[in-house]
């Protein structure tokens, strides 16, 4: 399985395991071993946590509660009830182990609840206000992904300028020069 991580936040990069929402979505995380491979590319653990079908169950959950409360943030609006208690339920849970090494790295180890447990946590801290995440959602037609906008500017329009960016310049550039 191919992720991709360009959202700046791991509660948003799990939003981006579902492609293309309006049209013909795509699950990035259909069974359980996905979601732990997941875990481990999203750098939340150093290997994929075992997970069965009741976490999957939750990280979806938590997936749609995260999108939810990230499209009420892009709009200014108050954030949904239920997504908001979900989100702290969830972020209620057991923390990942983290080992300092005598060499100096890190290893990261724990269950998948507590892999959604930090990412919930994470959410928590992109969404607190006053001084809530710059998120923003792609503005790429087809691209449903949300990301933290931390361009200097606070201006950047694509999730990814190599990839939803890129298609946005070319397909008005055709659009421009047709034939």
């Amino acid at each position: 399985m191919e992720f991709v991580f360009v959202a700046g936040d791991p509660a948003l990069d799990l939003v981006g395991t579902v492609q293309r929402r309006r049209t013909l979505a795509r699950d990035l995380l259909p069974t359980p071993a996905d979601l732990g491979l997941w875990t481990a590319a999203a750098g939340l653990v150093d290997q994929p946590v075992e997970a069965g079908v009741d976490d999957l169950e939750q990280a979806h959950q938590l997936r749609e509660a995260v999108y939810r409360l990230g499209l009420a943030a892009v709009a200014g609006e108050p954030y949904p009830t239920a997504d908001r208690r979900l989100l702290n339920r969830l972020a209620d849970g057991p923390a990942l182990r983290l080992d300092l090494r005598p060499d100096g790295t890190l290893r990261r180890t724990g269950s998948a609840a507590a892999a959604l447990a930090t990412v919930a946590r994470s959410a928590q801290e992109l969404f607190a206000l006053p001084l809530g995440a710059p998120i923003r959602e792609c503005a790429f037609e087809s691209c449903t992904r949300l990301y933290v906008d931390r361009s200097r500017r606070g201006v950047r329009r694509w999730c990814d300028m190599a990839a939803c960016g890129n298609r946005a310049k070319a397909a008005a550039f055709r659009e421009r020069h047709p034939g």
